[in-house]
């Protein structure tokens, strides 16, 4: 029964959305979500580095180029109507399209350079993203050039073009609308505190209401090069008991719910509800910490891939969150090798480690974080490797506990998971398949150093290879071959991709999840 419905539309969008209140069904022409989105700390797009902000703002802003809603594998344009690359010179120039922004300012080649400067400038969390094209606040006007209605954009760096667009495509390079901004200025934050509560795109919505761990409004941009949305607007509201959230969904007060548990989604009913499945671009993996003398043979890393009962999790206690992958790029864009080789085998196991002269049992330390799914995964871990003689003693951690231990090289294993922070196979291959200085003082963010593993160099070279090769299905093939190497033999036992399970009301046509939040469209969603 619901607990409170409004009489009247207006009501029904404009009203404080408390958490447990149940409202009206929605209307034909908004789109309402219940979700958890206490995660955000920043919604400009210089300093937003949470999946919540990522979602938001990839609706409300365009870039330069960007992977769309018709097809999240492939880059388009976004601003940017053509460019061509030139890789000899380490430059791509871009045509700017005939395009406004939501306040009807006409999006310019300026723009962009105001937008990447304030980056720079501002250096916030995700700055790194861009600077690692070699910019600077004192080369970025250098670096970043403008001649009427084209950019052109310079890298230092032995960088293939490929990779540069995929840079130009990410959360920062988010192009801001300067007349709007620079009103909003305060001191030097470059419009920092305002673009947290409002936003300056071009995107297909603007964001109108946002009340931190309450509510996001998108309102439907009228000006949006590519055709105004059929949902005038989409409300966001926070709702962090998956429990209501189902209430909500089944009593038709949202259209799409979520953050459910599997146990709910089961219980949903067909005829009012639809649930879909989306992978996503996190692989999750077992690591070997190689300080540890016991997991420094090849054998051992082998054999553990023949100790993870794959199938039987993820058709359990894993179903719907998680699908079997055994390669460090998800699969769903290029450059992933989807092929899973390893079973759940414990007699090959045993003869690998037989055949290598490893003495068990080993009697090794498992870090993992203390909740589902994570939990359980580490406990189906531990009774499979136990068949083998290699026992795992459970050290259930805070996340911050268990990460803070994986950057200091203390553990002995670890179960975790790891996302690219952007959709450019190079993301993950410098993270699964590059170290090249194995020192303790030489503090990596990367797996492989994470677990002191000193990759081989002709691998090390693969990988700057595959970074500068310009013609990009050569370059798909360098990363296929690395992913291969990896798999193969390496102290890192990628296991799993994690999948997103959403439930919506069965009359939500196109919305559109891709692989990480960045990949989240509302532009082409309708309601029969």
């Amino acid at each position: 029964m619901k607990i409170f419905r409004a009489a009247l539309l207006a009501t029904a969008l404009s009203l404080p959305l408390a958490a447990g209140a149940v409202y009206a069904a929605t209307p034909a022409d908004a789109l309402v979500i219940a979700q958890n989105i206490d995660d955000i700390v920043a919604l400009d797009p210089a300093q937003a580095y949470e999946f919540s902000a990522g979602e938001i703002n990839t609706n409300v802003y365009d870039r330069l180029v960007q992977y769309e809603a018709e097809d999240t594998s492939t880059l388009v344009g976004g601003i940017a109507e053509s460019w061509e690359a030139d890789d000899a010179n380490k430059s791509i120039t871009f045509t700017i399209r005939d395009a406004k922004f939501a306040s009807g300012n006409p999006v310019r080649a300026e723009d962009v350079l105001y937008s990447f400067k304030r980056v720079i400038t501002l250096n916030l969390t995700p700055a790194f993203i861009l600077t690692q094209l070699g910019w600077t606040v004192d080369n970025i006007d250098d670096m970043v050039t403008v001649d009427g209605n084209t950019v052109t954009v310079k890298w230092d760096g032995d960088f293939a073009s490929a990779f540069v667009l995929n840079v130009l495509a990410a959360r920062p390079a988010s192009i801001v609308d300067e007349a709007l901004v620079s009103q909003h200025v305060e001191g030097e934050d470059w419009g920092n505190a305002w673009l947290n509560t409002n936003s300056a795109g071009s995107g297909p919505f603007v964001m109108t209401d946002y009340r931190p761990a309450e509510l996001v409004r998108l309102t439907a941009n009228e000006n949006y090069f590519r055709g105004v949305p059929a949902m005038k607007q989409i409300l966001i509201r926070h709702v962090a008991e998956a429990a209501t959230q189902q209430l909500l969904l089944t009593s038709g007060d949202v259209d799409i719910a979520k953050n459910l548990t599997p146990d709910q989604i089961s219980g949903l009913p067909d005829d009012t509800v639809k649930v879909e499945t989306y992978p996503q671009a996190a692989v999750h993996f077992l690591s070997f910490n190689q300080k540890t003398d016991s997991l420094t043979n090849p054998a051992v890393w082998e054999a553990a891939r023949y100790l993870v009962d794959y199938d039987g999790m993820t058709e359990t206690f894993l179903k719907g969150q998680m699908e079997k992958h055994q390669a460090f790029w998800p699969k769903g864009f290029p450059g992933s090798y989807d092929e899973t080789p390893f079973t759940y085998d414990v007699e090959k196991a045993k003869q690998i480690l037989a055949d290598a002269g490893v003495e068990t049992p080993i009697n090794v330390t498992l870090d993992v974080i203390n909740s589902t799914p994570f939990t359980d995964i580490a406990q189906s871990l531990q009774a499979g490797f136990a068949e083998a003689g290699i026992n795992f003693e459970i050290l259930p951690g805070t996340g911050a506990q268990v990460i803070t231990k994986y950057r200091e090289r203390t553990h002995q294993a670890m179960l975790l998971y790891w996302g690219p922070d952007f959709m450019d196979p190079h993301s993950n291959a410098k993270a699964f398949a590059y170290n090249s200085n194995n020192a303790d003082d030489n503090y990596t963010a990367t797996t492989t150093w994470r677990n002191a593993w000193a990759v081989p160099q002709e691998m090390n070279d693969e990988v700057n290879a595959a970074l500068a090769e310009p013609d990009q299905a050569k370059r798909n093939e360098l990363y296929v071959d690395l992913q291969k190497k990896v798999q193969a033999e390496s102290p890192i036992v990628i296991m799993f991709q994690a999948a997103l399970t959403i439930a919506m009301a069965n009359n939500v046509e196109g919305y559109v999840n891709g692989a990480t939040s960045d990949f989240v469209y509302y532009r082409l969603v309708t309601k029969n």
